[in-house]
């Protein structure tokens, strides 16, 4: 049988550590711009319990998206151990471009993929570089994408790629412009016909009437300045939207696969916020008639990572394959699922045995 296969990994983490008591300092501000009575603590107090997260990653001036997403590419392609003129399609999500600093024009063409590809030394003129802006789930979707090339017979061999500045679109008077991180997250996707490994099977749903508006761009909360445009997030919204339709969109996938859902060992969830996430998981588990979730069944780094959109779910993979999340091991023949829920609203999952 002949499957897409990941054959191996790569991230960038940033290397400032922002601890939630960096924003003590800051004026919060309601979205109809009235301030927020209660002072910092407090409310980094309460986004520390809603979300779970501590820390976040900032890259430092100057480094843009490309910059690091050629490095979590560089170690991708050193850990599959192939000549990278191989490469037939370089995918990258992103959904802001390069920025250079908190605030800087969105700089956008040429795309990040074909800088990439620059970056990297690759001078096959059939490698064809390419974006995808598809809010979080951007990733996976390249993946998808990525897939279906390699399954049409278009591709051996893809580097897919997640890279994203959020630090520099956040706005200082939104409490929610807490959850945004910077990273990057890469993987070599290969044609494979030996063995059952690789890509199963794989799902999208795309809900765009009223949801359109659920994370969108706006002017700072404070009322004094529309320019730039911050990421703006009706946190209520989506994390009902994402509890309505995700899990049942998780379990419309996995039933397309076939197997038996006492065999999943692993899901790699978008890390959008810690209680989110645990929700999601508990009513996919429960759809099925199972009240007890299974142990280590879904690594979690949002604590001391953030929200770096899509570069969550590849960094959170290569985290695991390192040995960098205490207990959580994948071994050959272990059953698998990503999926994730973003901007647009957008949502999709995919099955994958390793």
């Amino acid at each position: 049988m002949t499957r897409s296969k990941i054959t191996g990994t790569g991230a960038h983490t940033p290397v400032q550590n922002v601890t939630n008591e960096h924003f003590l300092n800051h004026i919060f501000y309601n979205d109809d711009h009235t301030k927020i009575e209660q002072s910092p603590e407090t409310i980094i107090r309460k986004f520390k319990t809603i979300t779970g997260i501590d820390q976040r990653r900032y890259a430092p001036e100057g480094m843009v998206a490309s910059d690091m997403g050629t490095l979590a590419a560089e170690e991708a392609i050193v850990n599959a151990t192939i000549d990278r003129e191989s490469i037939d399609l370089v995918i990258v999500a992103h959904n802001y471009g390069d920025m250079k600093y908190h605030g800087a024009p969105r700089d956008m063409v040429p795309s990040i993929a074909s800088r990439i590809k620059h970056n990297l030394g690759i001078r096959n003129v059939k490698c064809i570089p390419y974006d995808i802006i598809f809010g979080c789930p951007g990733w996976l979707q390249a993946l998808l994408q990525a897939d279906l090339a390699i399954r049409a017979g278009d591709a051996e061999t893809a580097l897919v790629i997640g890279s994203e500045t959020l630090s520099r679109v956040i706005d200082p008077s939104d409490r929610d412009g807490m959850i945004f991180s910077d990273g990057a997250g890469a993987c070599i996707l290969q044609r494979k016909a030996d063995g059952d490994s690789g890509i199963v099977n794989t799902a999208v749903r795309s809900d765009t009437a009223d949801e359109l508006a659920y994370i969108s761009s706006s002017g700072t909360n404070k009322g004094d300045q529309l320019e730039p445009l911050f990421i703006k997030m009706k946190g209520r919204k989506v994390y009902e939207y994402a509890l309505k339709y995700v899990p049942q969109a998780m379990k419309d996938c996995f039933d397309k696969s076939g197997k038996n859902i006492r065999d999943l060992k692993m899901i790699f969830l978008h890390q959008a916020n810690d209680k989110m996430d645990e929700a999601i998981v508990k009513r996919f588990f429960e759809l099925y008639g199972i009240k007890k979730l299974p142990e280590n069944i879904m690594p979690m780094n949002i604590a001391t990572m953030g929200n770096s959109s899509v570069a969550t779910i590849p960094t959170l993979l290569h985290q695991v394959l390192s040995g960098e999340l205490g207990t959580f091991r994948l071994s050959e023949g272990d059953l698998i699922m990503f999926a994730s829920v973003g901007a647009g609203m957008n949502i999709n999952a995919l099955t994958y045995i390793w």
